[in-house]
């Protein structure tokens, strides 16, 4: 079964900076394109950041862009989202998110607070 794990989340001051990473196995990863999505309190899910099964190309909501990065380790089946001059709006659970064979997977998510 497709397992997607997020770790790295935690409280951080505002300007500050985490590394959220995505553990996936038991799919083709180095073939998947790969997001991460966040949903803040009493909000919808909001995409963040995508990138495509090689790397190369990503694309960034405009609210993240310019601050966050994300990146991926194929050799390790590993998601990366590097967060930068975080702000209170960004308080959220993140997921990373992949569809393997027209299903739809998210992992069990990891809370970001950003908060002085």
């Amino acid at each position: 079964e497709v397992q997607l794990v997020e770790s790295g989340g935690g409280l951080v001051q505002p300007g500050g900076s985490l590394r959220l990473s995505c553990a996936a196995s038991a799919f083709t990863f180095s073939r998947s394109h790969m997001s991460w999505v966040r949903q803040a309190p009493g909000k919808g899910l909001e995409w963040v950041s995508a990138i495509n099964a090689d790397g190369d190309s990503t694309k960034d909501a405009g609210s993240v862009k310019g601050r966050f990065t994300i990146s991926r380790d194929n050799a390790k089946n590993t998601l990366y989202l590097q967060m930068n001059s975080l702000k209170p709006d960004d308080t959220a659970v993140y997921y990373c998110h992949t569809a393997v064979r027209g299903a739809k997977y998210w992992g069990q998510g990891t809370q970001v607070t950003v908060s002085s």
